[in-house]
């Protein structure tokens, strides 16, 4: 039988899921591509999600692309992605994820603040090959120790750090561990890293030039690493955005002060 008018109407003109949007993300890495949701405490963007990615156009991997690009831009170190539109929850909130890859581009610098699109990279299939981390923002509350996540593959590796609740920030840094390296079984299940006795805040945060020790849980064991890191560098850092439930979008001083308030 053939529909009414009406319900063809209301068969297609369904409310689109709450967290549907534009999902801007950083991305980092250079042998291996990550990129970090770029967060608030609101809808649509009420969660932290990092994610391990190929990218490829027409089949055609974009690899040699990327190297190239950050090869060339060797200070470089703020890369963003503009994607598609989509409800973020289908990347990661079932097992297997509703989708697995999405359209996107790529800017030098940050897209919402005078980031440049780079031509090669301007229309990409980002495809999704390890959801790092993911979680939806509750009232779970906060660790008491400045926490990040140990991200990568090979020697290269990051922290990022772990978001709860505002007043909170976002932060990405690139570090080298001077001691022993995690083996990869240990980083795939996802290791925390707890900077004991320093205050989950963006003032006692992680800094360029640091060296510091830490302890290290590999999630699901009951395992616990000695963590030494021998170089530090700030590759991202965003406060004001996290610093209330609707966020503020001028630079707080700490990001100026960081070079991250234009």
């Amino acid at each position: 039988m053939m529909s009414s008018p009406e319900a063809m109407s209301s068969d297609t003109s369904a409310e689109p899921p709450p967290d549907f949007g534009r999902h801007n993300m950083f991305a980092f890495g250079r042998d291996t591509v990550f990129l970090s949701h770029l967060p608030m405490f609101m809808l649509p963007h009420d969660a932290q999600l990092l994610l391990e990615v190929t990218l490829e156009r027409d089949g055609s991997s974009l690899t040699e692309a990327w190297s190239r690009e950050r090869a060339d831009h060797p200070d470089e170190h703020l890369y963003t992605v503009m994607p598609e539109l989509f409800a973020l929850a289908t990347l990661y909130a079932t097992d297997p994820p509703e989708r697995d890859s999405f359209r996107a581009r790529f800017f030098r610098g940050h897209l919402e603040r005078g980031g440049v699109p780079i031509p090669e990279l301007s229309d990409v299939n980002v495809r999704i090959t390890d959801i790092v981390y993911a979680r939806k923002f509750d009232k779970r509350g906060r660790p008491d120790d400045l926490t990040y996540l140990l991200v990568g593959r090979n020697r290269e590796m990051f922290l990022a750090h772990v978001i709860s609740e505002p007043p909170d920030f976002d932060q990405i840094l690139s570090v080298e561990l001077a001691g022993p390296h995690p083996d990869d079984e240990d980083l795939e299940a996802g290791i925390q890293v707890a900077f004991m006795g320093r205050a989950n805040t963006a003032e006692a945060r992680l800094r360029t030039g640091e060296r510091t020790t830490a302890r290290g849980h590999v999630t699901g064991a009951h395992q616990f690493l000695t963590l030494e890191f021998g170089q530090i560098r700030e590759l991202y850092f965003e406060e004001g955005e996290l610093a209330t439930s609707r966020g503020a979008f001028e630079p707080t001083p700490l990001e100026t002060e960081a070079g991250f308030g234009d």
